[in-house]
């Protein structure tokens, strides 16, 4: 009796999943939840990936609070959020590739409803940056049309919710030390050690 038991109970919870599952799929692909969200997996934490149709808003690390960033994408884009872990398939397979040394470039679509003009300008150039390579923050001020900015730049580029794939770790202070990364400074480290290692190989 009992296995008979446990055995519907599974069926039961397995059911209700599929439905949440298909639930979850329709909202998102009728628009009625604007933002999807889940896990990604990676070498230095899980990450948090949201998307919206227009592509991916925002990743955040496993040190950053995941429902102070929910709260930010509500209040900022849409509190229609729904946790979909299939609607990122595609950030995760890039972000799989990209740890694993097999792409060095991202082709994904972005949403940008949490950049401001001049983020985007930054973040734009920010992302020019050749794999293995870095920039200073004066550099990305004067190549997105404010030479003297350097301290904005910095602000911008801390404020980035779309890391690894706009590569802020990219960027370094003007004598070349690490400084501010959301992620930690040894997440940055990580970064561009796994990059220029990978510049020795070809």
């Amino acid at each position: 009796m009992n296995s008979r038991a446990d055995d519907i109970q599974a069926l039961e919870v397995e059911g209700f999943d599929a439905a949440v599952g298909r639930f979850a799929d329709a909202a998102f692909a009728t628009g009625t939840a604007e933002v999807a969200y889940g896990p990604i997996p990676s070498p230095i934490g899980t990450l948090l990936a949201a998307v919206t149709q227009r592509g991916l808003l925002a990743l955040a690390f496993e040190s950053e609070d995941q429902d102070e960033v929910l709260s930010m994408i509500a209040a900022k884009v849409s509190p229609a959020i729904i946790d979909l872990p299939s609607a990122t398939t595609v950030v995760r397979e890039q972000l799989d590739a990209y740890f694993g040394s097999r792409l060095r470039v991202f082709d994904l679509d972005v949403d940008r409803s949490l950049l401001s003009p001049f983020q985007r300008a930054i973040l734009k150039a920010t992302f020019e940056i050749p794999h293995g390579e870095v920039r200073t923050y004066g550099q990305m001020a004067a190549a997105a049309g404010r030479p003297k900015g350097a301290q904005a730049a910095g602000q911008a580029l801390g404020a980035n919710p779309i890391p690894i794939v706009i590569p802020c770790h990219r960027v370094v202070a003007a004598n070349g030390n690490l400084t501010g990364y959301a992620g930690g400074l040894d997440r940055k480290r990580f970064l561009l050690d796994l990059e220029q290692s990978e510049q020795t190989l070809f």
